[in-house]
């Protein structure tokens, strides 16, 4: 496997592969037999509270631990027919929440429709942003727009400095992060009783698992407000998961069968219990309907006979259904565990 470089997508081992390493992993039992023991398998859902929407590939960047490998040379991207299904699909249910993700989602033409759409149903909208997008001259008056719809922004920044999110990210993105932070300080996000909340998601620059969420999030307030005059709400921690350009990095630097070990020694029945996949349904950019947005790039629909596409949406097949599990589920259950929404458990 090519080790990708930054700025430049390169082919991956297919999602069948990366399947087929997983399960050949020797350090640590099977997922199924770790949920078997605590009385979880097979894994269902407990209901629906989160409709996801990655709407595409197509990224302004292209970044090391990028599980989507997303880059500007990417041409996955959700057309307006399937946008109009999920709006459809949506409208049949009383989901709270609509999470649109990619890619950079703001570079889908559809993704100001979907927010509108989404917002005249009455739902919260949260966009995963990469921050840098927004300082695009085609974005101009892109976190206008967010303010306006009330848009709830999740945004990745690996680490307060900038060695570190350079070295993830990219050359320079640290410093247009903060531009973009402090763009959306002006407009009231981050703010106390402003209602416009903006949240950071930071994940490790390592084959290792993050720290605690509280305590990172208390350095990064710290520094974040003393150096750049920035405020957020929360800051969520994300485990690295062993897919996509990942796991190419774990294979290259020989550390996968260790990272695999780490993260099934910290198997937490608790995050188990509370993983998203139980409240979730993702949405891929075709209309194929899967558990999380990690199954989605392993190519794992739903299955066990519930709908696998956005046309056939049918609540009460899906509120229940059976989740598809593998080695990389890992990585949402170790230590507090892991989701779109940071730590699982305390």
């Amino acid at each position: 496997m090519a080790l990708t470089l930054l700025g430049q997508h390169s082919p991956l081992a297919s999602p069948t592969e990366q399947l087929k390493m997983l399960g050949r992993t020797t350090s640590c039992p099977s997922f199924e037999t770790q949920l078997d023991h605590i009385g979880l398998l097979p894994l269902h859902a407990t209901g629906i509270t989160v409709f996801q929407i990655n709407v595409g590939k197509l990224c302004n960047q292209t970044c090391r631990h990028c599980h989507v490998d997303a880059g500007p040379d990417r041409t996955e991207s959700m057309s307006k027919e399937t946008a109009e299904q999920c709006i459809r699909a949506l409208a049949k249910t009383d989901i709270p929440t609509v999470d649109i993700t990619g890619g950079a989602p703001e570079l889908n033409p559809n993704f100001r429709w979907l927010v509108e759409q989404s917002r005249a149903l009455g739902r919260h909208v949260m966009d995963r942003c990469n921050l840098s997008v927004l300082l695009l001259p085609s974005q101009a008056d892109l976190a206008e727009f967010l303010a306006v719809h009330r848009v709830e922004i999740v945004a990745s920044l690996p680490y307060y400095r900038a060695s570190q999110t350079d070295a993830q990210r990219g050359e320079g993105v640290f410093e247009k992060s903060v531009e973009a932070l402090q763009l959306l300080n002006k407009l009231g996000y981050g703010r106390p009783d402003s209602g416009l909340a903006l949240n950071l998601v930071c994940n490790p620059v390592g084959a290792f698992l993050p720290p605690k969420q509280e305590a990172i999030e208390a350095q990064f307030r710290k520094e974040l407000r003393a150096r750049h005059g920035v405020e957020f709400n929360h800051l969520y921690t994300i485990t690295n998961m062993p897919i996509s350009r990942f796991l190419e990095f774990l294979l290259e630097s020989g550390n996968y069968e260790q990272y695999m070990e780490r993260l099934a020694n910290a198997f937490n029945p608790t995050a188990a219990a509370g993983v998203m996949c139980r409240y979730t349904i993702s949405v891929s950019w075709d209309g194929t309907l899967y558990d999380c947005d990690f199954n989605q790039m392993l190519d794992l629909p739903v299955d066990h006979g519930a709908p696998a596409h956005i046309r056939d949406f049918d609540p009460v097949q899906l509120n229940h259904r059976q989740i598809m599990t593998r080695n990389h589920c890992y990585g949402c259950t170790a230590g507090a565990g892991s989701s779109c929404g940071g730590s699982v458990t305390s």
